[in-house]
């Protein structure tokens, strides 16, 4: 059954950096398209990260570009977000996804995680 179990969130001040991690079963990895969303109260849906395991190529929101990287250790079957230079704005629920198609369109992940808190403090 495919899986995404995300981990590594927590609370930060502003400036500060966090990892989260996603480990995934080992037939939700073979999945094209690896990514990370966010959703904060009252917002829509974010995605924040993607990565194209196929091509290697990667997709960032302009708003975490040059702070966060998205990255894959393959021994472990585990997603990787690095979140760095952490602002208020970004606290919110992190959610690991996966699918197949344009990895740069939402509609392409369709197998989700639980997520983890992410909180920014000023």
């Amino acid at each position: 059954q495919a899986q995404l179990v995300e981990s590594g969130g927590g609370s930060v001040q502003t400036g500060g950096s966090l990892r989260l991690s996603c480990v995934a079963s080992k037939d939700t990895y073979s999945n094209f398209c690896m990514g990370w969303f966010r959703r904060s109260p009252g917002k829509e849906r974010e995605m924040v990260a993607t990565l194209d395991t196929g091509k290697g190529s990667t997709y960032y929101a302009d708003s975490v570009k040059g702070r966060f990287t998205i990255s894959q250790d393959n021994a472990k079957n585990t997603l990787v977000l690095q979140m760095n230079s952490l602002k208020p704005e970004d606290t919110a629920m992190y959610y690991c996804a996966a699918g197949w198609g344009w990895c740069q369109t939402e509609s392409a992940f369709d197998i989700w995680g639980q997520g983890t808190q992410v909180t920014v403090s000023s």
